[in-house]
């Protein structure tokens, strides 16, 4: 059995941070796990490399399962984002060298694949309704059957989730946190509009979603759904800050609009009462920051029970471990529903090297042994840390509001 001999972590910032854990086995097997935590990165990669690694070293690591029962239940703080990270990052590596002394890709452990392909949404954003109407026929054009909307609010000089570039959008863009000014009444008024725009321009036959990031009290997000169901969205997610699960119960009562949360969940306890009374359609907690691939499948089985789907959260802020990973789990689950795909930039498609692809509308991981991606750390190391944060949002009279 291959015992681990030394672990170490990586930061690296082709474009922006990322944290990966490389774990190395006596017989000369190598695994990668992401431990990236978006403008927190360092808090991982110290929790990693003073409290995990030395934990490691001299295990069989192939006791996946008991390795990450160890790391949970052994630090006694147990749960939260940082925790979570580091844990899943050793999840991930522990995965990836199973896959490889097995010879086989990671989904073929899971059981096999349950479908062709992982269906993958882009994100198509302007600063007018018109931007986003022509970002998205440009994604139409390539082939994918879901498109993410987001628009400039008119009147707002920013708009978080909306930038100049179209593929390769970073929202961490400061050293410092930007300040964005936020109204509620205008955003409300202009998302059914972008709805409309887009259905009369794309059509019936792709699935439009759109992320409220968190910004709605539980009766607006309410309102909001209402006015987008002529429009038949695949999704609205986040409608409203998620740590108030039973806010949820208020949306739904009001719209049949599917709802989408998660992706700052760090484990089956912040969705278990969402999951269970039904709350939601869609379930967006990710690989990376929810405990890797073994807590992961077993959120997914929960919302497999209660006919709730994935989603999961693919933004850049996750590195090609973190996606590679996410892919391996979305081919095998019966439940999945979509993959958010966030292009990579050139300079972090080269720093990890990955075998999944594109096609059709959907991504996936490809046959390669393990998860099918690694770190030139090399070229990892011309790429220094830089410390960046997510902007944050106040509303005009100055009070502090979500992200």
């Amino acid at each position: 059995m291959p015992k681990i001999v030394s672990a170490r972590v990586i930061v690296t910032s082709p474009g922006r941070n990322f944290v990966t854990l490389k774990i190395e086995c006596d017989d000369g097997t190598t695994g990668v796990g992401d431990a990236t935590l978006n403008g927190r990165e360092l808090a991982v990669a110290s929790y990693l490399a003073d409290h995990v690694v030395p934990c490691l070293i001299g295990r069989d690591a192939h006791r996946i399962e008991d390795i990450w029962q160890y790391l949970y239940k052994g630090a006694y703080w147990r749960r939260g984002p940082v925790t979570m990270t580091s844990i899943a990052a050793v999840d991930m590596a522990l995965w990836d060298i199973k896959g490889k002394v097995a010879g086989l890709p990671v989904y073929q452990l899971l059981g096999g694949a349950s479908r062709e392909g992982c269906m993958v949404y882009g994100h198509a954003n302007g600063t007018t309704i018109g931007d986003t109407v022509a970002a998205a026929l440009d994604y139409q054009r390539q082939g994918y059957r879901a498109i993410r909307l987001q628009c400039g609010v008119p009147g707002m000089a920013s708009t978080y989730g909306v930038s100049g570039d179209k593929y390769f959008y970073e929202p961490a863009d400061a050293d410092l946190p930007t300040e964005n000014i936020w109204s509620t009444a205008r955003y409300l008024r202009v998302v059914p509009e972008l709805f409309a725009a887009a259905r009369e321009a794309l059509g019936w036959d792709v699935h439009l979603l759109h992320d409220v990031h968190h910004r709605l009290t539980p009766i607006e997000a309410a309102r909001l759904g209402k006015d987008l169901e002529p429009y038949r969205p695949f999704w609205i997610e986040d409608a409203t800050p998620a740590e108030d699960q039973e806010a949820f119960r208020l949306i739904r009562q009001h719209t049949t609009t599917p709802l989408a949360v998660g992706e700052i969940f760090s484990s089956v306890w912040d969705c278990k009462a969402l999951i269970e009374n039904r709350l939601i359609d869609y379930i967006r907690a990710t690989v990376l920051h929810a405990g890797g691939i073994t807590h992961m499948r077993q959120i997914a089985s929960l919302a497999d029970l209660h006919q709730v789907r994935t989603g999961c959260h693919g933004a850049t802020d996750l590195s090609p471990v973190t996606m590679a990973a996410a892919l391996h789990l979305g081919l095998a689950i019966p439940n999945f529903g979509i993959q958010e795909y966030m292009r990579h930039t050139p300079e972090t498609d080269a720093v990890f090297p990955h075998a999944y692809r594109f096609a059709d509308g959907m991504l996936h991981p490809g046959e390669a042994p393990g998860l099918g991606v690694d770190i030139d750390e090399a070229l990892a190391a011309n790429h220094p840390y830089a410390r960046a944060y997510l902007p944050v949002n106040r509303l005009e009279d100055g009070t502090m509001w979500s992200w």
